[in-house]
């Protein structure tokens, strides 16, 4: 880089922060500043800062972007007063909750920091088992895609399309191979900086931990663990739950959950807590999020998901495709529930009063409702390549426990193929069946041969059995953002998990 070019990037970079710093108010001036003090302290001295290299993990929700602004804002601060500054590194989790609007907006925000071309930062995505330079058109990998859409199928079939074990258990789960990955890449970081509030944080420490010790895990103390040893605890959680969902030990034609073996020992992370300096609220941070990172709110999610695995969309979906074909009653019914507890969630997560009023009028007629109803049928087409006949096949679970509702369900759903219910079951079982039975239960479910056929000889999870780590990881619940209801229809309990953090 020749001299005037460079001047000329220091004077943009300039520009960037003046821009920055003028959407912050004088309380996230003082918190900017303690932040700078502590990264220095974490990276051994202002002398060392400049070989100190630090990862934020960015879904693309409006509290990530916050913490990744601010940390810009850090970089660029400590390079206008030192001769170095730290480098930073910024990872987005691909997954198929990752819609074109989450992309976006992270394209605007990186564009908005201007850090797609400084030297100082590296932008990385995690596509199942791949890392890679982000580019905002990057499709969704194959394999990736085809994982998200198998675990849903099996979570959902096993639990009767439970909204927490179907949507967002695998998600939590992943996050130790996607920092993993992340933190490893290339020569790895010094420190992993999370902006996750300390209520989070705590909730998924107890979590965590209470699933370690039910597994046997000797866990003292989760917030004493290294990095290192914290990724290693929930990867060790992770591979039982697969083993489990997927009834067999992980496997090259199933899930592939990779040992930790590729974090390097000499590059051993330190946990960096921002917590106490970012809990402002969305209100004041609105003009720098809108204004200046151009963050748009996602129309799939509501407003407040964090682009997490769970979309609010599609489980308000899924609540009226259940009230419909399972209860027998009207989808407007269940969506209406849904919405009910949406709206308290979206208040007691600090959403703005407007916003919340948008999301819900988004299905406040008939015709809004279909709108959103399409809206989400085409969501889960290209998030998962699953259409209603697929959910609510999910959502009745014809398969398990040796095919005990399949004749139910064809009676209920495809009456023509009534005569063909002990064809299907001999499919079901691994004995010989017509071609045509064999790809009707493909077709209807979504799942392979193969798949169909673990689901027949399985039980159902029940959600009071200690052995299941299914239902263990379903119990602990490390986001208590999912409510408890009773189902109108049959007086059972009912959970639904809201969103995700």
């Amino acid at each position: 880089m020749s001299s005037i070019h460079e001047q000329a990037m220091n004077y943009v970079y300039q520009q960037v922060l003046q821009r920055l710093l003028s959407y912050l108010r004088r309380a996230e001036r003082t918190a900017l500043q303690l932040l700078i003090q502590r990264l220095i302290v974490s990276a051994g001295g202002i002398e060392r800062i400049g070989s100190y290299k630090v990862l934020v993990a960015f879904s693309g929700g409006k509290d990530s972007a916050y913490t990744v602004a601010l940390l810009r804002a850090a970089q660029l601060s400590i390079a206008c007063r030192a001769p170095a500054t730290f480098s930073l590194r910024i990872a987005n989790m691909r997954h198929a909750g990752m819609t074109s609007a989450v992309m976006d907006n992270i394209e605007r925000c990186y564009s908005a920091l201007f850090v797609q071309d400084d030297p100082r930062v590296e932008l990385l995505i995690v596509d199942h088992q791949s890392v890679q330079t982000f580019e905002a058109d990057l499709p969704f990998s194959s394999a990736g895609r085809e994982q998200n859409r198998s675990d849903l199928l099996l979570a959902g079939h096993l639990t009767a399309g439970d909204a927490r074990t179907t949507f967002c258990n695998g998600c939590y789960l992943a996050m130790a191979e996607f920092l993993g990955r992340a933190a490893c890449w290339g020569e790895g970081v010094h420190a992993v900086l999370s902006g996750d509030s300390l209520k989070d944080q705590k909730q998924y420490a107890t979590w965590i931990t209470r699933l370690a010790r039910a597994g046997g895990q000797p866990l003292d103390n989760w917030h004493r663990l290294s990095f290192n040893a914290a990724l290693d605890t929930i990867d060790t959680v992770g591979r039982a739950y697969y083993r489990e969902l997927y009834d067999q030990p992980a496997q090259a034609d199933s899930y592939v959950l990779p040992a930790l073996s590729y974090l390097r020992p000499q590059v051993a992370p330190t946990f960096l807590g921002v917590a106490d300096l970012i809990g402002f609220r969305l209100e004041e941070r609105w003009a720098l999020l809108t204004d200046f990172l151009g963050f748009r709110f996602d129309d799939l999610a509501f407003g407040f998901s964090e682009s997490d695995c769970a979309n609010p969309l599609l489980m308000a979906h899924m609540r009226g495709l259940r009230a419909q074909f399972v209860q027998g009653r009207e989808y407007a019914d269940g969506v209406g529930e849904y919405l009910e507890l949406a709206a308290g969630m979206m208040r007691r997560k600090g959403m703005p009063r407007r916003l919340v009023d948008q999301a819900l009028a988004a299905y406040d007629t008939p015709d809004k409702l279909q709108q959103r109803r399409a809206l989400a049928q085409g969501y889960a087409q290209e998030a998962f390549g699953l259409g209603e006949t697929q959910l609510v096949c999910l959502l009745f679970s014809p398969f398990v426990d040796s095919g005990a509702q399949l004749e139910a369900f064809l009676r209920k759903f495809h009456p023509g193929m009534l005569v063909a219910l002990a064809d299907l079951h001999k499919a079901l079982s691994g004995d010989p069946a017509p071609d045509q039975v064999v790809q009707w239960l493909v077709e209807v479910s979504g799942l392979s041969l193969m798949g169909v056929q673990s689901l027949y000889g399985r039980q159902p999870v029940d959600f009071c059995d200690d052995s299941s780590i299914i239902a263990r990881v379903r119990a602990s619940d490390p986001d208590k953002g999912y409510v408890k209801t009773v189902d109108l229809l049959t007086g059972e309990a009912v959970s639904e998990l809201i969103s995700g953090r």
